[in-house]
């Protein structure tokens, strides 16, 4: 089958490659998916470039055995292992599998979840870890409520365009940052309110904002909070591009630092994939109140490319790769 494998550090142009290895086998607690569509999220960026440094032996671990990249799929269940109870071949599916950006993966039972009808296989993929990221940071750290304040930094990436929406869904009046060319986009997306960066800074509000959710990271810890409520919470999810050793980390660990002390300052966070979340997800999907923004799309053959689309950090919600089908001209 085919797959972009990595083999080291470095530039995506320099270190993956289109390579056909074998389809991986099949465990008893986990389903072979013949995939359609995988999305890619700032992370895979990170972890190929090995940056920051200090996370290396993290990366290799996720890379061992096929080194084949990417997490974040859909498609269609082939084969399942013994122990699988509630999957079938046919199925077709959605959520996380090592080695996503190849013709075929594997994947737990507990990280799979059925796809909407109402999603194609690209939107289905792109409910992966950003989706998640928005989700647990509003609902779980930030405990947005009905009628609350949220400002989204970054609401038209990956990550924000999902918050828009989730904030929505949780009954939120939204406030999304953004660049011009965006506004538009972030609007139909369901913000209330958008503020263009290149024109205003929403660091100089006086907003009494109940939760900020800072995809973004450009600005200081303190500036960030100064929009907030005297009782919000600020959550850095943001922290600007890594380099060298420890490049990157050094936004969360002054959060949490500055969290013991200061009341409106909310830790730094890491979305952790479950089967309940996953459902949740599911379900906002399947009854249209989250709805994937995809950036473009790029074949199989051209996946470093689009790796390097995002990278650059300029792409419009979600960047997805699609897989040829057999028998497809």
């Amino acid at each position: 089958m085919k797959a972009i494998v990595q083999s080291g550090f470095g530039s995506p142009v320099n270190v993956l490659e289109l390579r056909d290895i074998d389809k991986p086998s099949v465990a008893s607690d986990e389903a072979l998916v013949q995939i359609r569509a995988a999305s890619i999220h700032i992370g895979d960026v990170y972890g190929i470039q090995g940056l920051p440094k200090a996370m290396r032996l993290i990366f290799r671990s996720m890379r061992a055995g096929s080194g084949v990249v990417g997490t974040d799929i859909a498609g269609r269940v082939e084969t399942v292992g013994g122990d699988v109870r509630h999957l079938q071949p046919g199925d077709e599916v959605f959520g996380k599998a090592d080695g996503a950006f190849a013709a075929y993966a594997v994947a737990k039972e507990e990280a799979l979840a059925s796809k909407p009808d109402n999603l194609t296989f690209e939107q289905g993929a792109a409910i992966g870890v950003s989706a998640l990221a928005a989700l647990q940071a509003l609902r779980d750290h930030g405990n947005v409520r009905a009628g609350q304040k949220v400002l989204i930094t970054g609401a038209s990436g990956g990550v924000g365009t999902f918050a828009v929406q989730i904030a929505k869904a949780l009954g939120a009046e939204v406030t999304g940052v953004c660049s011009t060319r965006n506004i538009e986009m972030v609007r139909s997306i369901g913000a209330d309110h958008v503020i263009d960066y290149t024109q205003d800074d929403y660091t100089q509000e006086d907003a009494g904002y109940d939760v900020i959710l800072d995809n973004v990271g450009n600005h200081s810890l303190k500036d960030t909070r100064r929009p907030l409520s005297p009782g919000g919470t600020l959550l850095p999810n943001g922290a600007g591009a890594p380099s060298g050793w420890f490049g990157g980390l050094g936004r969360p660990l002054r959060a949490a630092v500055v969290s013991l002390s200061a009341k409106q300052q909310g830790r730094g966070f890491v979305a952790m994939e479950n089967k309940e979340d996953l459902a949740a997800l599911r379900e906002l999907a399947a009854t249209g109140q989250i709805s994937p923004v995809i950036d473009s799309t790029y074949p199989l053959e051209e996946a470093i490319e689009a790796i390097r689309h995002v990278g650059e950090g300029h792409a419009r919600g979600t960047t997805v790769i699609t897989m040829e089908q057999p028998g497809s001209p």
